[in-house]
């Protein structure tokens, strides 16, 4: 591969572990809120696991090192053999940062901080040292001088093969010996255990001699695959329930072979047996029981393999993410295309210098007084406004690109102050130029600041007043007469006019004795070097903010408008 490939592959990888990151601290903060919808572990675990295969294609190694240890964590995670929890959360989210500067330093050329690695991997080795630690399962008693087997529920966890088995009572009477099958086995390779299930067994009284009532449960130690082993008991066809789970190292495996598959492999079914994990007949089986369901909405296929115990949830997970992704990588790449801003500023250049171009046909083709000339030249320009419009467009982007920043921002400044503070945001499809979207940002991050550090009362006095202790920042966005509003609003302490105006007295802002109205006392805070914070902390109190934001929305040729109630909020 030449040089400007790799950079653009390279390129690529970026711009992709990037949005994987930004998934992540989504999926950690939802996972923390308990707002999450549904098992979002198996997507957090793939998160890391693309990152890390990626960066090791590229020879990314620091990159490698550390996230195959955040994936370690993630995988016991997802196991559930780790509990999670704020501490958990937190730590996931520095790595998760840790990440992010790792790949900001390859895409810079410069090295990566190798010592905040090495201390936080042994930050995460804890949580991988407490999954070994803990106790999975219980046990399975197996014959003298064989090992044990760790059971969970109704499968076993262990790394052997587990074929679980359920014979008609008629097969005996077929003149089929369901023991010399089970004993074949091991001509596969070795049987472990095997466990007799007499649920069904009835009194002596009642039983048939001639029909079988036993189930067995067999741990097989075998590299044949799981068709090879199905095709044991081919013979039985409808005699016999037969599910064969993977050992409990293959899940991983299988997990990886799903993610790696082609994107041509769209369906659940051939996903599921593409990676090995499901057999030909037994999706025929499935996709039969779901033909033959007589609810009007049938079954769900994932779920009814995983009632049939065939396939193990997580792979199913895995396999309709990766269904999920795949179609929405095609929807996407079908609506949206990438285009350098350079040359769409270009673009819209020449689009300008074609709308003045077609203002002067307009007006030459007046000068003829001819109808039919400024007819078309009249037909022109709509055209040519049309394409200026849509050229305009073409820049826009949703202000949820930055707002999406903040709930993270939120949780660690809240987390700094003691205080409990939530996030609403609302708007976030509003649009607006792409380059005032990044200019927009920094302002806002000092307005949330703000509103957490000066605006949120602690707890105590929140309850003294008769608010939730819980305290409320949103961020909201509209658009109203040609305009973007954006509103940053608490449920805090509101500005106090009285002390804003003895503080601006004592700076020299304002002469002793002044009367300002309210807004003009709001106002005030907008003065460089203004501060009513009683100490300097790491969030406040220089008087440095409140000044940059007026002059950043400004310069965006905006206006700031403050409104607040004191003791109700800002």
């Amino acid at each position: 591969m030449d040089k400007d490939t790799m950079a653009a592959a390279l390129a690529v990888f970026m711009e992709e572990a990037r949005d994987l990151i930004a998934d992540m601290e989504a999926i950690l903060l939802r996972l923390e809120e308990g707002t999450s919808e549904g098992d979002e572990l198996p997507a957090l675990f793939r998160c890391a696991h693309t990152i890390k295969g990626s960066a090791g294609m590229f020879g990314l190694e620091e990159v490698v090192r550390f996230t195959h240890v955040v994936e370690s964590v993630l995988d016991r995670l997802r196991n559930r053999e780790i509990k999670f929890d704020s501490d958990l959360a937190s730590v996931l989210l520095e790595s998760q940062d840790h990440i992010a500067g790792l790949i900001a330093a390859v895409a810079e050329g410069t090295e990566g901080d190798n010592e905040r690695s090495n201390a936080l991997i042994p930050r995460l080795s804890n949580w991988l040292d407490a999954a070994h630690a803990a106790p999975k399962a219980h046990k399975v008693v197996a014959a003298k001088g064989e090992p044990d087997v760790t059971a969970d529920g109704g499968g076993i966890l262990s790394d052997y093969w587990h074929v679980s088995l359920r014979f008609a009572p008629c097969v005996l009477t077929d003149g089929m010996d369901p023991l010399k099958f089970i004993q074949y086995l091991n001509h596969l390779g070795r049987i472990v255990h095997v466990e007799t299930i007499a649920d069904n067994l009835p009194s002596l009284q009642e039983a048939d001699i001639e029909l079988c009532y036993l189930g067995f449960e067999v741990a097989l130690e075998t590299q044949a695959g799981k068709e090879e082993i199905e095709e044991v008991f081919e013979f039985y066809g409808d005699n016999a329930r037969i599910a064969i789970l993977p050992p409990h190292s293959k899940v991983s495996e299988f997990l990886a072979l799903i993610e790696s598959l082609p994107e041509e492999t769209g369906r659940l079914g051939e996903i599921l047996v593409a990676c090995g994990t499901l057999t030909a007949s037994e999706l025929e089986r499935a996709l039969a029981s779901q033909a033959a369901s007589d609810d009007p909405t049938p079954p769900l296929l994932g779920k009814l393999l995983v009632e049939a115990g065939v396939v193990e949830p997580a792979v199913v997970g895995a396999a309709v993410e990766k269904q999920r992704r795949d179609e929405e990588k095609r929807s996407n790449e079908s609506k949206s295309l990438k285009v350098q801003s350079d040359r769409l500023d270009a673009l819209i250049d020449r689009v300008g210098e074609l709308v003045i171009a077609g203002s002067g046909n307009q007006v030459q083709a007046a000068k003829t007084a001819q109808p039919a000339m400024l007819e078309v030249a009249s037909q022109l320009m709509v055209l040519v406004e049309d394409i200026r419009d849509m050229a305009l467009r073409l820049r826009m982007v949703a202000i949820g690109e930055v707002f999406s920043r903040f709930p993270r921002v939120v949780r660690d400044v809240s987390r700094e102050l003691g205080k409990e503070i939530q996030l609403t945001i609302s708007g976030a499809e509003a649009e607006l130029d792409k380059s005032m979207v990044e200019k927009v940002a920094d302002p806002l991050m000092h307005l949330l600041r703000n509103s957490m550090d000066h605006g949120i009362e602690p707890a105590s006095v929140r309850a003294s007043r008769g608010k939730p202790e819980k305290g409320t920042v949103s961020l909201k966005a509209y658009h109203e007469s040609g305009a973007i509003i954006i509103e940053v609003s608490d449920d805090g302490g509101g500005l106090d006019p009285e002390k804003i105006l003895r503080k601006a007295i004592e700076k020299g802002i304002v002469a002793e004795g002044a009367s300002l109205s309210l807004h003009d006392t709001h106002q005030l805070i907008l003065a460089p070097g203004f501060s009513t914070a009683a100490q300097v902390t790491n969030l406040s109190g220089r008087g440095v903010g409140m000044d940059v934001v007026k002059s950043n929305v400004e310069a965006l040729r905006g206006t700031l408008e403050i409104q607040s109630e004191f003791g109700k909020g800002t």
